[in-house]
């Protein structure tokens, strides 16, 4: 019985191990991927075109301009102006400026004096036309306007008395720039003038009389030059004619404004 039963063990022991060998292969493995499809191979990465070149900006070239042809012209007939010859030139123009040939000279002057109890005060306006004869003397004729007002005290010291005058005329001038902006200045004038009565002791009677009187002026001035064309004299003069027939009482002090025109 033993031996028949022997073999029958046998092969259920043979059966029993595929069976069991193949359970444990079913069995899960741990850190093992699922069963299943192979992966599929990554796609390649394609490269990544890189940036087109900007083109730099090409400076766009300005349009050639043509200078002007220089003009001949009086003062430089081949029409080339050199740098030191334009200065000569401007140099030169304002030179002319400065002294043309015509100018208006005109002004107010102003006069005071006091003696033995008599004062006198003036004030003249002397419009004039000048004309130079180079660039250092000019003469010219004019017009004068004058008045002049009287006073008188007594021995006290206490005025008694005023008495007003005024005198028109005509006169001629003539002055010479000596050195830098200083010149000499000389006027005569012709006057239709209204002057004080003197009695024959040498008194003044207080009346008004009209005569015509000769008056020589002289004296020094300076210039001062506004532009070149205008310009501003302070004249200090003295009156020759020093009696009682004068106009203008010394010293006479005259402001004069002057103006060039034409050329």
């Amino acid at each position: 019985m033993k031996r028949h039963l022997l073999p029958l063990v046998l092969l259920l022991g043979v059966a029993y191990l595929p069976a069991h060998k193949a359970q444990a292969q079913d069995k899960p493995v741990l850190n093992s991927a699922p069963p299943g499809p192979p992966p599929a191979p990554p796609r390649p990465v394609e490269p990544t075109p890189a940036p087109a070149p900007v083109p730099a900006t090409q400076p766009v070239p300005e349009p050639a301009t043509t200078a002007p042809m220089p003009q001949p012209s009086a003062d430089s007939p081949s029409g080339l102006e050199l740098p030191d010859r334009e200065k000569e030139r401007k140099a030169a123009q304002e030179k002319a400026e400065m002294n043309t040939r015509l100018f208006v000279y005109s002004g107010f002057g102003l006069g005071y004096s006091s003696y033995g109890g008599q004062s006198q005060f003036d004030f003249s306006i002397s419009p004039a036309l000048g004309y130079r004869l180079n660039d250092r003397i000019a003469v010219g004729p004019g017009l004068s306007y004058a008045y002049s007002n009287y006073g008188f005290s007594n021995s006290a010291g206490q005025n008694v008395a005023n008495i007003s005058t005024k005198s028109i005329g005509v006169k001629v001038f003539g002055q010479i720039k000596v050195i830098n902006q200083f010149l000499v200045h000389a006027e005569f004038e012709n006057t239709r003038a209204q002057l004080l009565e003197v009695d024959q002791q040498g008194y003044v009677t207080g009346r008004v009389v009209t005569r015509t009187v000769q008056t020589p002026l002289a004296g020094l001035g300076y210039r001062q030059q506004f532009s070149t064309r205008a310009a501003a004299d302070i004249l200090l003069l003295y009156n020759f004619q020093d009696d009682y027939n004068r106009i203008y009482s010394n010293p006479v002090i005259r402001f004069n404004f002057l103006f060039n025109i034409g050329r």
